[in-house]
């Protein structure tokens, strides 16, 4: 039995017991000392009683349950018990709920700006630039919110011979990019509570930097030596792999019948346009038939089937309910799991679940954590939905970043897996260019596992997520700026230079790369070799303000959101942000360590200052 579940009484109440129990040494001591001997002892009674008062079990511990049950009466076990049944059943829900709004505002997406993807994949003269590839692979999927679908089109290219092999590898990196943005909008909303903010942000963008880290390194070593080409090349020769079944529908046969029942597409309009089908642009994404094994078309069920509006209209509607859904779900399973994990159960579950194992064992953790992400992935058939789950499970703390990190990245294998399985569905002629496509994309991604994760020196991902975490924590702003930065306007800005030619790619962006390199590296040196740097170089305040300091930033955004009340009256007041943001982090220093810290007073009757002297401790 954990010592916080043990009920026993404080020790103030046996101190009458306890003087008529007393050791020869103890009437020694109270002979020599007389009565102060007695004050002094029942002085320290009582500050062990003030100390038992702060470490009392908290009654809605789940792991105190079965503890405070003996202690209830039948009516109170009964309603305990079905409390905690009816809380599961309750998070179960909101988790499905959760996982159906994903997939509704996935097909949302693809209503907005499916079309426009299908427009994007007919330019094969731009495709045949990586560069351009990779950016076009991430808008495509940041526009249909499903790396499954970019892979689908560009397998379907490939198959119709519009696009070689060795020209869709830079979009199968970008489409790896791009479905990470699925789980940072998840993070965004936790931005309520900083501290939650903090570690449910920086848990999401672990896998943003992970995918754009390992582009960095792998797409400019695949278009000098054609690596991935010619490793799956090499696999796709070497075996006699037939056509296969279709990819099992797991997760998929208890989602579908409540999002098919709100809508369905036909994703063959994006792959038609995208290969130059005429009829496929004047067709609507919306099913209206859907075919039988008698080959008799029949109506869908769905509720948009007779609606008379355009796809981008009806895309906009899922979209902001999806959203709405999305949001509130997320928000309800957040305080259904801090409710369930309070006390004892979440100092378990920590330790089962960010517990490596015994000496020497203890590397092979995370690699149990990588199989664990891509079996869970498998399951559930969608990296997004995967990652998505587990960012609230870190925000409040119960997974840390430093096992978040290898589920992520078990998640990115286990989406390739499926994709694989749908590719030897495909028929014999063109199995093997789908399959290799599909193994580009495995090969990428355990190539990335092996550049950043085996050597901790070399796990980049979670030290620059847990910065950023920190950064958006403080200033939640950025949170939004970065999403649009990331994946908006950095692709934007890097297919816009593509396009213009390498003369002027290189132009703009060696100076901006040299600049950013100059920037790490003195950044580094600054911290922890600042001696070896030139003194106006040992910190930024020879620039101005703005340039080195989010605050002056900070003050601006805030100062225009006249609805922030709190923001806005320090505003007023006292024309500068800087007081609110130290009593937030003063707040936020004094709500993280009130589980940590214990305040106990010594006895007054020991000192011989008038004043008592106040004791702050942090160990038991």
């Amino acid at each position: 039995m954990p010592p916080s579940c043990r009920l026993t009484p404080p020790r103030c109440w046996s101190i009458r017991n306890q003087r008529k129990k007393k050791t020869p040494g103890n009437s020694q001591s109270s002979k020599t000392q007389g009565s102060s001997g007695q004050v002094r002892q029942l002085s320290i009674l009582t500050a062990l009683c003030s100390v038992n008062t702060f470490t009392k079990p908290e009654s809605d511990s789940p792991l105190c349950v079965f503890v405070f049950l003996t202690e209830l009466d039948t009516k109170g076990k009964i309603m305990r018990v079905v409390t905690s049944i009816v809380k599961l059943v309750l998070l179960l829900g909101f988790l499905y709920l959760f996982i159906c709004s994903l997939d509704v505002m996935s097909s949302a997406f693809q209503l907005v700006g499916g079309k426009a993807a299908g427009d994007i994949f007919q330019d094969n003269v731009v495709l045949s630039n990586p560069v351009a590839g990779l950016v076009i692979g991430v808008l495509v999927t940041v526009l249909v919110q499903s790396s499954s679908t970019s892979s689908s089109i560009v397998v379907s290219m490939v198959s119709s011979g519009l696009l070689e092999v060795e020209s869709a590898v830079p979009i199968i990196m970008g489409a790896n990019i791009g479905t990470s943005v699925t789980n940072t909008i998840v993070a965004m909303m936790q931005a309520a509570d900083r501290n939650e903010f903090r570690r449910a942000f920086a848990g999401a963008t672990v896998h943003d930097f992970f995918n754009w880290l390992s582009v960095l390194v792998l797409l400019p070593l695949e278009v000098a030596t054609r690596g991935l080409y010619r490793l799956t090349l090499l696999v796709i020769q070497s075996f006699n792999i037939q056509s296969g079944e279709d990819a099992p529908d797991l997760l998929n046969v208890i989602t579908d019948p409540l999002t098919d029942s709100i809508i369905e597409l036909d994703k063959s309009v994006i792959t038609g346009i995208a290969t130059n089908d005429p009829e496929a642009r004047n067709k609507s994404m919306i099913k209206r038939w859907c075919k039988t094994e008698i080959n008799v078309a029949i109506f869908s069920k769905h509720i948009f089937v007779n609606v008379d509006l355009p796809d981008l209209a009806v895309g906009l509607i899922l979209l902001a309910l999806s959203l709405l859904v999305l949001c509130s779900c997320l928000v309800l399973i957040v305080k259904l799991l801090n409710s369930m994990l309070k006390g004892q159960v979440a100092v378990v579950i920590k330790k089962v679940l960010n517990t490596d194992f015994p000496f020497p064992f203890g590397w092979v953790t995370g690699y149990i954590a990588i199989v664990v992400g891509a079996g869970m992935t498998f399951i559930v058939q969608s990296s997004s939905v995967f990652t998505s789950a587990i960012t609230p499970l870190v925000g409040i703390g119960v997974i840390s970043l430093e096992r978040a990190y290898p589920l992520t990245l078990g998640s990115n294998i286990g989406t390739t897996t499926t994709a694989i399985l749908a590719a030897m569905a495909s028929p014999g002629e063109t199995l093997a260019n789908s399959l290799q496509i599909a193994l580009c994309h495995f090969f990428f991604n355990i190539m990335g596992i092996l550049l950043w994760y085996p050597i901790p020196f070399m796990r980049v991902p979670i030290r620059l997520a847990r910065g950023l975490g920190n950064r958006t924590a403080k200033y939640r702003w950025f949170a939004a700026l970065y999403l649009i930065l990331c994946f908006l306007v950095l692709p934007l800005s890097i297919l816009g230079l593509s396009l213009a030619g390498w003369k002027v790619m290189v132009g703009v962006g060696v100076p901006i790369v040299a600049l950013a390199v100059f920037v790490i590296i003195v950044n580094v040196m600054q911290s922890r070799c600042p001696r070896f740097l030139p003194r106006v170089l040992r910190n930024w305040n020879f620039l101005p303000r703005p340039l080195h300091s989010m605050a002056p930033w900070d003050r601006a955004v805030t100062s225009s959101f006249a609805f922030c009340g709190r923001h806005c009256c320090c505003c007023c007041n006292c024309k500068c942000c800087h007081c609110c943001q130290k009593e937030e982090e003063e707040d936020e220093k004094i709500r993280s360590n009130s589980m940590k810290s214990l305040e106990m007073y010594d006895n007054p009757a020991l000192s011989k200052d008038e004043d008592p002297e106040y004791v702050k401790a942090t160990h038991l």
